[in-house]
């Protein structure tokens, strides 16, 4: 169970650094998977709680987030939901996703923003009433993803969309990058005390093994350096500055 949330939440490891987030509703039983790189991975932790994929959801259409939808799909007849602006890069979708859509698990309703930077048709999977946000490679705990097709305002843009949330969402990214990100942040604003604090916790979290997420909004507010940024010019030069720093 995640924080408060009526979901339950499940972290499963892949590649060097993703985490692939298998969802489940405990009352309908329904359970989706969000950007299954690997499919092998999902369907063998699904299979160990009891729980059967009905739907797979991605948030943009990067290999490390969309590789095992059709081991997913062919295994469970889940029904495919991916950004519609990327279907030409994703096969197979069921349900193509535009801002203003929805996600339905059981009785939860997850709302769609489009949040480009990252890739141009990229999208975010808002629960509301359960208070958690599946934001892909948009944003990342004291982070947030290179700019591979977007521009800096698009980014910039997205992230600030997404810190208007209430402060105790629970912020799920795709990977393990926060103790990276920490130090950056660390460099760049030297002396600032809330990054600093959290470059401590996140180090020992790191080094006991302990995963960094879920974040929350009120986290990413406090020391994100990229919801700093005043404008995109800012936003660009930081985000060229942890490109060479990483």
């Amino acid at each position: 169970m995640a924080g408060g949330t009526p979901l339950e939440i499940v972290a499963v490891p892949a590649f060097a650094d993703n985490y692939l987030w298998l969802v489940h509703d405990p009352v309908s039983e329904q359970t989706a998977v969000v950007d299954p790189g690997d499919g092998a991975g999902v369907l063998a932790e699904a299979k160990a709680r009891g729980w059967t994929i009905d739907q797979v959801w991605n948030t943009h259409w990067h290999p490390d987030h969309t590789g095992g939808n059709g081991a997913v799909v062919a295994a469970t007849g889940a029904t495919l939901s991916a950004p519609a602006a990327e279907a030409a890069r994703i096969a197979a979708i069921d349900v193509p996703l535009k801002e203003g859509d929805t996600v339905r698990l059981g009785a939860q309703v997850g709302e769609v923003w489009e949040v480009p930077g990252h890739t141009l048709g990229h999208i975010a999977l808002i629960f509301r009433d359960a208070g958690v946000a599946f934001v892909g490679d948009t944003m990342f705990a004291m982070g947030c993803g290179r700019l591979f097709e977007g521009t800096p305002e698009q980014m910039l843009g997205s992230l600030r969309r997404l810190a208007e949330l209430p402060g105790d969402t629970l912020v799920y990214c795709a990977h393990e990058y926060t103790l990276s990100n920490a130090r950056f942040a660390a460099h760049a604003f030297p002396g600032d005390e809330a990054i600093a604090a959290r470059l401590e916790e996140v180090s020992a979290r790191r080094q006991a093994g302990i995963a960094t997420v879920p974040t929350t909004i009120a986290a990413e507010q406090a020391t994100n350096p990229f919801l700093r940024a005043a404008d995109p010019a800012r936003f660009a030069q930081l985000r060229m500055a942890k490109d060479r720093y990483s």
